[in-house]
């Protein structure tokens, strides 16, 4: 059965709301109101309570077999009243037929309504401009990319993450140690004294990010790090028009060992750092032991870029919130070469003076 759809709709001229990421409101870009997000709530609590007791009403319609019912979901959009079929994660998108910023009922509710959102702080504006700036400074880059490759696709998308509290205990042994040399004569005499060396340690993570959507590339979320959560809020649907989001469909217990291992490597890292004083360090055995604490649920701002150049797609992720990019470039073969041959002549040049000087 079509389940329902919540567009935001102006209430000065019943235009379609957006959520405007300069501003931090939602704008109707038809009569130029501008409202708070709070605003929009409080009008539509009691909208939606009136749609799902008329949904509950409503004759069933038409059942879709299996395999149909396992990847793709229906939903009537309220503005046009044209069924939409999207995919089972799709939780806000854009009806083809109105144009209308559309989001689907039951895909952000009930057990799957996240805890949390971040707000888009950087526009589709700023996502081209940081992707320009990318490309400066690559050595590599062929020339022409540049000027002939296309963006292709913009979309600004709440992806959906698990954020981890926990509490790392470590202990570590190791062996430290101290090289010194001195000349005796015509030889140099090298004196190592080897030291035992213990570390023990705990350390606290506030909401360590791992992606829980198969399909967004793990590199590229992690790469686009960290985020502000100063300005983390309240999760709601108001945020969503004008973008697109998705639910997850990696659950916190699958994207556990992402995080797990995370942690444990930053903490083996922080439990190093503590040991100084020594010409080498060697790690005799190590223990740690992460307790997981609570996973919070939450969508944050990614915008996706996909560019084409020489019949081949490139795909680079902003963060929606400070802006910071990663994504894949191809490589000149030649510029790789004259590099690695304006190293090499002055090295051959040092090494025959050596030689032969």
């Amino acid at each position: 059965m079509p389940n329902e759809t919540t567009n935001y709709q102006c209430p000065a001229c019943t235009g379609p709301l957006r959520f405007d990421s300069a501003t931090g409101k939602l704008v109707c870009d038809y009569c130029g109101s501008t409202y708070e997000v709070k605003e929009v709530e409080a009008l539509y609590a009691d909208k939606q309570k009136a749609s799902d007791t008329a949904a509950r009403q409503r004759p069933q319609g038409p059942v879709w077999g299996e395999e149909e019912a396992a990847g793709l979901t229906s939903r009537t959009c309220s503005s046009c009243g044209a069924e939409l079929v999207c995919d089972g994660t799709t939780a806000a998108t854009t009806c083809p037929y109105c144009g209308n910023p559309t989001v689907l009922g039951g895909q952000l509710s009930g057990k799957l309504k996240p805890e949390y959102i971040i707000p888009f702080k950087l526009d589709r504006k700023a996502a081209v401009q940081n992707l320009n700036k990318y490309y400066k400074g690559k050595k590599f880059l062929p020339k022409a990319f540049k000027e002939q490759n296309h963006v292709e696709e913009i979309q600004g998308v709440y992806v959906p993450f698990w954020l981890y509290d926990a509490t790392a205990d470590a202990r570590g042994a190791y062996e430290g140690e101290v090289t010194e040399s001195h000349r005796e004569g015509n030889y140099v005499v090298t004196n190592t004294q080897h030291y035992n060396v213990a570390r023990a340690g705990e350390a606290d993570f506030i909401k360590v990010p791992v992606d829980g959507s198969s399909k967004m590339p793990d590199a590229h979320m992690d790469a686009i790090e960290p985020f502000d959560y100063s300005a983390i809020q309240p999760f709601s649907t108001a945020y969503l028009p004008g973008f697109l989001a998705d639910r997850y469909d990696e659950d916190e217990e699958k994207c556990l060992p992402r995080a797990t291992r995370r942690m444990e490597n930053t903490t083996r890292a922080a439990l190093r750092e503590t040991i100084d004083g020594y010409s080498e360090v060697h790690t005799k055995a190590e223990n740690i032991n992460i307790d997981i604490r609570k996973a919070h649920y939450a969508l944050l701002p990614v915008w996706m870029l996909h560019t084409r150049w020489n019949d081949k797609d490139f795909l680079f992720a902003m963060n929606g919130q400070t802006g910071k990019l990663i994504g894949d470039l191809p490589v000149d073969p030649k510029r790789v070469a004259a590099w690695f041959a304006g190293i090499s002549l002055p090295l051959m040049v040092i090494l025959a003076l050596f030689l032969y000087g």
